[in-house]
Order: C-alpha cells, then structure tokens, then sequence
C-alpha cells in the first residue's frame, strides 16, 4: 500500500505529499522541510499507519527543492535507513549548502544580466540564505540510474529521470498497477514551475534551458500508460495525457504573448516578467525571470528572436 502523508511547509505551495510505501523494505519518498512543524506533522501521520521515524528502512528523495528534501538527515540519522537518490542528483543530498552555494552566484550572475538591478539582487540573495535552513544533508546509500529499479517484496518501480522543473527531478513508475509517484514533475491544480538551475553535472558551458528541458520530459511522460499520478503537492489524479496537452497549450499562449511584447519594443527579460506580472516581477524575480527565458528559448527555437547587448544586460528583439 502507498499512503499520503501531507505535510505543511513554510513556503506558498503548502502541503508537500510524503509517501509511505508500506512494502518490504518500509520506505518514504520524500520527506518535507526541515521544520519542527514538518516533523511533528510527519511523525503524526507515520504514526497514523502504525509506523514511527525509526522503523524506516528506505528513504526517497524526487528531487532537491527544500519542502522535499529538508529532514532527509534527521530521517536518516534516527531511523539509520538507507538514502536512495538518483546518481546525478546525489551530490546535492549529500552536500546541499555546497550545491546552492554554487546555484546561488549562478543564480545572481543570470539576474544581473538579464535587467534585474543590483539593489533587488542583494535583497534576494538575503532572502535565498534564509532559505537555506529549511534544506537539509545525508551520505546516500544507494545511487538509482535512469531507466533502473527500485524494488519491494510486491512491486518494482522504474526509476525515469525527468528533469526541467529542477535538474534532478525523478519519477519512480510501476508498470503493473500504472501507478507513478511523480514528486513536482506533474501536479494537478497547478503548472510545475521549470526553474533555472545550477547544473547537477557542474561548470554550466551556456544558460540552462530549463522550459526546453521540462517539455521534453512531459512528452515522454504523456506517452506512458499511466493510471494514477501521485503528486508532490495536491490530490492525485488520472487522465494525464489530457493534462499535459492542457500544459503545453498554457505555455504555447505564455510564448505568443512575450513574442507580442518584443514586437512592440526590444526589451531585457526583468522587463517582460514586469510588463506581465508587475510587482511580481520584483518579488519573484527569480521566478518570473526563469518562466520567461524559458519561453524564449522556445521562440529561439524557432528562430523568432534574437538576443543583443545593451550596457551589460542581454535585450530580446524580433528577429528580421
């Protein structure tokens, strides 16, 4: 049986979806932020199925965003269970402080020159060290491999890398019921942000192309036989196919409209993002500014705009 076990977490999204698989080894996919509060709601809702933290055999990580990763060393520590990641993502379980070091200054460069200003730079990367305690390190047990499994004493699950909304996003699918515990890769009620990211293989030779990336995988992802989502955040679902066409149509309308705007007036990626969401924009800079570089990508693709540089920051005009 695979229970949900719905934990609160600090950050806007809410609930993030812990999974106990009541299975032989006993196992957790992910784990909620590094909270009291988190803990104290995941204890509980063990506790519910007759389980406790020490009894744990197995512990699954999806991917490294904090709501899923956080109390992975505390989990571990007390239980003494095995930490399973996927062989990429490994080094970020592992080492996460050492990892967002690096995505941060990545993180910084890429604002800076694409129009964010200094000032509002500062003030989030303020706000990203915050952040970094809700995160959380263990040594990782057992490294998974794309296209490998993950096995029970009454069910094997495929371990499929889809990365696009964070670089280490996996999946873990099981043929037989056609069920996939799918962590952020698809949600129902809400569109998986494809955030830029530091690269999990290091050194980036060029901007990730994380929207690119993430469309991608959401084909391979609509053309498996799929009965049941389990989602990192929300309720799970069926008819997933239908749900992904819904996805690409979304970003489809998001790419026309900022072609719409650069054909009124050449302009950085900070003023697009504003011209779309305001204040947003400067609240969520990151966030917004990843959501349009990866539309532009797509309009780069198809050879309707072309990138110049105005003063240090990149500008995006139509291309002739």
């Amino acid at each position: 049986m695979i229970h949900c076990l719905p934990v609160p977490t600090p950050f806007r999204v809410g609930l993030v979806n812990c999974y106990l698989v009541k299975d032989d080894p006993l196992t957790l996919v992910d784990v909620g932020p590094n909270s009291g509060a988190s803990l104290v709601a995941l204890e509980a809702g063990l506790a519910e199925h007759g389980v406790r933290i020490e009894d744990l055999e197995r512990i699954v990580i999806t991917h490294h965003h904090t709501d899923h990763l956080g109390l992975v060393g505390i989990l571990a520590e007390r239980s003494g269970a095995e930490v399973c990641a996927l062989d990429q993502l490994a080094p970020v379980v592992e080492d996460f402080g050492a990892y967002v070091d690096r995505n941060d200054a990545f993180a910084q460069e890429l604002m800076r020159r694409h129009g964010i200003g200094t000032d509002v730079v500062t003030a989030l990367a303020a706000v990203a060290r915050a952040y970094r305690g809700w995160g959380g390190s263990a040594p990782v047990s057992r490294r998974l491999a794309d296209g490998g499994e993950l096995a029970f004493a009454s069910r094997t699950f495929e371990v499929l890398h889809r990365p696009g909304h964070s670089p280490g996003d996996t999946v873990f699918y099981d043929p037989r019921d056609g069920t996939l515990l799918a962590g952020d890769h698809l949600i129902k009620h809400i569109s998986s942000n494809p955030l830029i990211a530091y690269p999990l293989a290091g050194e980036p030779q060029e901007r990730p192309r994380a929207l690119v990336t993430y469309l991608e995988s959401l084909r391979l992802t609509q053309a498996m036989p799929i009965r049941t989502v389990l989602p990192g955040h929300g309720e799970a679902f069926s008819d997933h196919a239908a749900l992904i066409g819904e996805r690409f149509a979304l970003h489809e309308r998001r790419a026309r409209k900022i072609h719409g705007l650069i054909a009124e007036r050449p302009r950085s990626a900070h003023e697009l993002a504003q011209a779309i969401w305001g204040n947003v924009a400067v609240t969520q800079a990151f966030l917004t500014l990843s959501e349009v570089l990866g539309h532009i990508d797509l309009l780069i693709e198809r050879g309707e705009v072309t990138e110049h540089t105005d003063d240090g920051v990149v500008v995006w005009a139509t291309s002739s």
